[in-house]
């Protein structure tokens, strides 16, 4: 394959950051097509931790270039210090590294202002955005009046857009949401600044990846939160304001369809999810926090502590439905090691009726019981395992149980946080 895209098939950090820094070293472009600074990769290379909000995986390879499309929403502050963070870290040195969709749109300081007030204002309804502005940038996207890169071009006229927009959002703030009004001198002179900064990345994405197909270039799409986190095909109203798919590359990174070979599904050997909203197998009480800890399940961007639940294969057969899965990498099989019995969700019932996928009505979810197979758990260090054959008798019955209950071959298996701490089945550059 040329063209792979990596996609979450849970509720979001699935581990899809090191599966993605995993793969960029066979690649040559490492693509971020959707999503924001909301989403975070976590990385761990030569016992050295990265965490990623904007910058594609590619970026902790030498000779990689990181492409973000025009579908992402961009702090352009937040850009700039991930960057700075990067090269002081010796990391992805070159301007040529990096490529910038001019399509792409700003997330300014008044999205932020707006998403922190509205969840505050709604209490306990709150859906648990990260407050980092995503769905206010996507609702001035989608309303046309939304600021993009290629509008820095022209400052003054940039300006004039800027000072309108502000306004109207102080306005809101102000009247609406009883919050406190955003400083329209401030916020010009960041953007002077990141205009200075930012312009030497900016250029035609969409060019850019049409010629690096048409010269064979192996090209990653890495997806950013997860399938059920998807605004059309999750759980919504608990859910991001983007596509996660894999067919949201088409039109976040600007390629043609038919353009993609394969998509590699991310799962972890369990579930969780961020924020509110359903979660049908989810595990409260002693074990939840024991699993929550030893996953060190807290958010990359937030540092919000994960819910935590058994592995869904209902969830995940949704995912891979929608995205035609080639193969799926389940991490953190590591951190199940010691408990006994381990369990999979296979199906769903309501009321004596059964359900073998999710429910037409979303909101069912928060009304189906989980019906569970158990297996027997395993107890030994799997950490240092490097190949399948090696694992424990149970962890392997485990795994084969997950590919039946799912539909999907596994590619790869995550066995702890490091780069090299993956049993590596299939790589989809290879096939």
């Amino acid at each position: 394959m040329k063209t792979v895209a990596v996609v979450g098939s849970q509720w979001g950090d699935e581990g899809k950051g090191k599966i993605v820094d995993l793969l960029a070293a066979d690649a040559d472009v490492v693509v971020r097509f959707q999503g924001g600074n909301n989403a975070a990769h976590t990385l761990v290379v030569d016992g050295e931790k990265f965490i990623l909000r904007l910058v594609p995986a590619g970026a902790l390879h030498d000779g990689k270039t990181c492409v973000i499309g025009n579908g992402a929403v961009v702090d352009p502050i937040a850009l700039i210090e991930e960057v700075d963070s990067l090269r002081s870290r010796n990391r992805m040195r070159a301007d040529d590294a990096l490529k910038l969709s001019y399509d792409a749109h700003l997330v300014m300081p008044y999205h932020r202002a707006i998403d922190r007030a509205r969840e505050a204002r709604l209490g306990k309804r709150a859906i648990g955005t990260t407050g980092f502005g995503i769905g206010p940038a996507y609702e001035d996207k989608m309303a046309r009046i939304g600021l993009r890169f290629d509008d820095l071009e022209n400052f003054a006229a940039f300006t004039e857009k800027l000072e309108y927009n502000i306004r109207e959002k102080n306005l809101y703030l102000r009247a609406v949401l009883k919050a406190k009004p955003v400083s329209a001198a401030e916020i010009i002179a960041k953007m002077k600044i990141a205009r200075t900064r930012l312009r030497r990345y900016l250029c035609d994405t969409s060019i850019y990846l049409a010629d690096a197909i048409a010269a064979g270039k192996r090209i990653l799409f890495e997806g950013a939160h997860g399938v059920m986190l998807d605004i059309d095909h999750g759980t919504y109203p608990y859910v991001t304001s983007s596509n996660c798919g894999a067919s949201a590359v088409f039109g976040g990174a600007g390629i043609a369809p038919g353009r993609l070979d394969g998509v590699l599904g991310i799962s972890k050997a369990y579930t969780t999810r961020v924020g509110g909203g359903p979660f049908p197998t989810e595990i409260k009480g002693r074990l939840g926090d024991a699993l929550r800890a030893e996953g060190d399940e807290f958010g990359s961007a937030t540092g919000r502590p994960r819910r935590i639940g058994w592995f869904d294969a209902v969830l995940v057969r949704h995912a891979a439905r929608l995205n035609g899965m080639w193969g799926l990498a389940l991490t953190k099989l590591d951190v199940l090691t010691g408990i006994d019995p381990v369990k999979i969700c296979v199906g769903y019932e309501i009321r004596g009726k059964s359900f073998a996928e999710i429910p037409a009505n979303r909101r069912m979810l928060d009304k189906v019981k989980p019906v569970y197979e158990e297996l027997p758990g395993w107890s030994d260090d799997i950490s240092d395992v490097r190949a399948l054959a090696d694992l424990p008798e149970a962890a392997r019955r485990y795994l084969e149980r997950i590919e039946a209950a799912t539909g999907v071959p596994l590619a790869m298996v995550g066995v702890g946080a490091a780069r090299e701490a993956t049993i590596v089945l299939r790589n989809p550059f290879a096939d």
